[in-house]
C-alpha cells in the first residue's frame, strides 16, 4: 500500500478548507488528494493530472466517493497550464507537486523503474509517449552514458560504469533491470549489507532522463505563481537533492520577484516515526509558498 508522505504536513501548508480549485500536479494513487479532499468545502474541486494511465486509474478508483469534486486528467504536470485552460480555470488556491514515485510503480516489474523486480527496461511514466529507456539506452555513447549517470545519479563512479554499459552493450543489447543492476554492481565491486543498493543512482539517472523530469519540473514550477490566486498556496515535495535545488532557487527567484512569500525557510523533513513507519520517505523534502 502506498503511503503519502509528509500528508499532515502537506494538509497544514495547503489550508484547503477554505480552498474552491485545488491542482494535484501528480495525483498517483491519490493518497494526498484524498485527504486534500475531505477538507475541500462544498463546491470545491480537486484536479489530478497524471501522466501514468495506470495510476491515474488507480487514483479513480480511490477516490470514487468523490465524484464531481475529483477532476481526473491523464496529463504531464509540466502542461498543467493547458489542462486548466480545457477546464475553463483561470487561476486555483492551491498546488501540491508530489515528485516521488509510487510504491505500486516499483512493484509493477514491467514498468522496470526498480532493480528489485525482473523486468523490461521501460522506465517511462507515459508508456504511449516515446521509446523505453533500453531502446535509448543502446544507442547512447559512452560520454552520453557518462553525463547522464554522473549529472542525474550524482553517481561518484559514473566512468565506470559507464564503461561497462559499452562493454556490455557490445555483447548484447541490455534491455532487463536485473541485468543493468548486475552491470553497475559489478562494475563499482558491489558489497552486500550496504544501506543503499549500488544501483540505485543509476536507476534513478536513467528514469529522470528517459521522462525529462527535471526539465519538466523547471517548466511547471517557473509559470506556477502565474496561475495561484492571492495568498494561494504551493507545497512541493522532492525526494532528491536536484529536484530540491530546483525547487529552492526557483522559489527564491519568484520571492525576489515579489510574487511569493516562502513559508519554509528549510525544507520540512519526515519526522523520526514516519522514516520507522516508511523507510522511503526518508530523503523527502517539503518546502511551501505563498502568492502575494
Amino acid at each position: 500500500m502506498h503511503k503519502s508522505v509528509l500528508l499532515n504536513e502537506t494538509l497544514e501548508f495547503l489550508k484547503c478548507e477554505n480552498k474552491q480549485a485545488v491542482l494535484d500536479c501528480t495525483v498517483g494513487g491519490g493518497g494526498h488528494a484524498q485527504e486534500i479532499l475531505k477538507n475541500l468545502p462544498p463546491g470545491g474541486r480537486l484536479i489530478g493530472i497524471d501522466a501514468d494511465e495506470k495510476a491515474l486509474e488507480i487514483a479513480k478508483e480511490n477516490l470514487k466517493n468523490f465524484k464531481g469534486a475529483f477532476v481526473p486528467v491523464k496529463e504531464n504536470f509540466r502542461n498543467f497550464d493547458k489542462v486548466l485552460n480545457d477546464l475553463g480555470i483561470d487561476s486555483v488556491d492551491a498546488m501540491l507537486f508530489d515528485l516521488g514515485i509510487s510504491s505500486f510503480q516499483l512493484e509493477d516489474g514491467e514498468r522496470g523503474f526498480s532493480f528489485s523486480n525482473k523486468g523490461p527496461l521501460d522506465m517511462r511514466m507515459d508508456r504511449g509517449l516515446g521509446e523505453p529507456l533500453w531502446q535509448k539506452l543502446n544507442r547512447l555513447s559512452e560520454d552520453e552514458l557518462g553525463r547522464i549517470i554522473r549529472d542525474f545519479g550524482e553517481e561518484r563512479y559514473w566512468r565506470r560504469i559507464a564503461r561497462a554499459l559499452m562493454e556490455e552493450k557490445r555483447i548484447s543489447p541490455i534491455k532487463d533491470t536485473f541485468r543493468l543492476a548486475d552491470i553497475v554492481r559489478r562494475s563499482i565491486r558491489y558489497r552486500s549489507g550496504t544501506r543503499t543498493d549500488q544501483a540505485t543512482r543509476t536507476f534513478q539517472a536513467f528514469r529522470i532522463f528517459i521522462n525529462d523530469e527535471l526539465g519538466a519540473l523547471r517548466e511547471a514550477l517557473g509559470k506556477a505563481g502565474g496561475f495561484l490566486k492571492k495568498d494561494g498556496r504551493i507545497v512541493v515535495i522532492s525526494f532528491h537533492s536536484l529536484e530540491d535545488r530546483i525547487a529552492k532557487q526557483t522559489f527564491k527567484d519568484l520571492a525576489l520577484q515579489g510574487a511569493i512569500s516562502i513559508l519554509t525557510k528549510k525544507p520540512i523533513t519526515p519526522s523520526e516515526g514516519e522514516r520507522i513507519e516508511n523507510p522511503r520517505s526518508r530523503s523527502a523534502k517539503l518546502r511551501a509558498a505563498q502568492r502575494l
